[in-house]
């Protein structure tokens, strides 16, 4: 659901920078509480993560695809503040290396589908936590819902500030509709991706899930053929699991994003997103404009100069995921909560010995 320049008039396109200009003010302060030096790598690695799905469009309907937005995973992986970073990092990259999504409108797209999503997401996964048991089930079925239904949000926020600053006079009704219908669709797929994904870090790191904190999962032991709980040995396994390094995490995430954007996403579906097919559809890209970066050496996901596709694009793929996770790792390090000597000194103090 990028959003090409010249769909939105300059007025309502600046006054969406504003806001998405206070959007990110406001994660940045915010992104604070919920990064230390053991995340933030993590952090990168996310909005690297998403930048490769969003390469994989994937089928949803005859002559239309869709792909990943990112921000329901973003906020459940490493919290809402730090969601709307890793959305907008990807965001700018595309942006300014790719020519995916307008210049012009980088504000635009940073509020549907960075901040939109994001807020949406967490609502509605904090909102079904609350009332569902605290187990991983939980939060893979919460990930769903608020996946699932951050995508149509993003479509109507979308026609929202389209009906106020749109280019072209179109029934504003029949674009809700294709919007949100084509996006439902959609965001079937966004919920299948972002549930698989956090199932999967959870099964191996539940501690680094921040939509998972605090979750308490009992050791099982079989007693005469039954299964019980064994609450006292849980703390002493999640304690653990929190000093646990996070090297090999971070290194098979990159290597899967590296051979997702590398290599998968040749077999990518080429159909228009669903924006694109809606606006085809309904006539809102008549006023569309060429993007401003249209000779960058990288648009449309392809190397210049380079005659192979599948190189091509592998190439493209590979440099985007490695921009994407070197900015993102660099801005979550710089604002990330920093720990205090006072534990180590503790710690020492704890094995001095005593005197008489």
């Amino acid at each position: 659901m990028h959003v090409p320049d010249g769909f939105i008039n300059a007025p309502v396109s600046v006054a969406a920078g504003v806001a998405a200009a206070a959007a990110v003010a406001v994660s940045l302060r915010g992104a604070r509480r919920e990064l230390d030096e053991r995340t933030a790598p993590l952090a990168g690695l996310v909005a690297a993560f998403i930048f490769a799905v969003q390469m994989l469009n994937f089928p949803v309907a005859a002559g239309t695809s869709g792909h990943l937005m990112g921000g329901a995973l973003a906020a459940i992986l490493v919290g809402p503040y730090t969601g709307v970073l890793c959305v907008s990092v990807v965001l700018l990259m595309q942006g300014i290396l790719f020519a995916d999504g307008g210049l012009t409108a980088l504000g635009v797209n940073i509020t549907v589908m960075g901040v939109v999503t994001v807020v949406t997401a967490h609502l509605v996964f904090r909102g079904l936590l609350g009332v569902l048991p605290r187990t991983r089930r939980s939060v893979t079925v919460a990930g769903f819902a608020a996946a699932l239904l951050s995508v149509p949000a993003a479509a109507a926020a979308f026609t929202a500030v389209y009906a106020v600053g749109g280019t072209t006079d179109v029934p504003l009704g029949k674009v809700l509709t294709a919007m949100v219908g084509v996006h439902v669709l959609i965001g079937i797929g966004e919920a299948l991706i972002t549930t698989a994904t956090v199932g999967a870090v959870i099964a191996v790191r539940p501690d680094l899930v921040h939509g998972a904190r605090g979750l308490a999962v009992p050791l099982k032991l079989r007693v005469d053929g039954a299964l019980v709980d064994a609450p006292a040995a849980a703390p002493a396994r999640a304690s653990a699991a929190v000093g646990r390094p996070t090297k090999k995490v971070w290194a098979t995430g990159l290597v899967t994003a590296l051979v997702l954007a590398g290599f998968v996403s040749f077999y990518a579906s080429a159909d228009p997103d669903g924006l694109e097919k809606v606006a085809a559809d309904q006539g809102i890209d008549q006023k569309a404009e060429e993007h401003a970066a249209a000779g960058s050496p990288l648009a449309d996901y392809g190397v210049k100069d380079v005659e192979d596709a599948r190189l091509s694009g592998g190439l493209a793929g590979v440099i985007g995921v490695g921009v994407t996770v070197v900015a993102g790792t660099g801005i979550f390090w710089a604002v990330r909560r920093r720990t205090t000597d006072a534990p180590a000194a503790t710690a020492a103090s704890s094995t001095a010995t005593p005197v008489a």
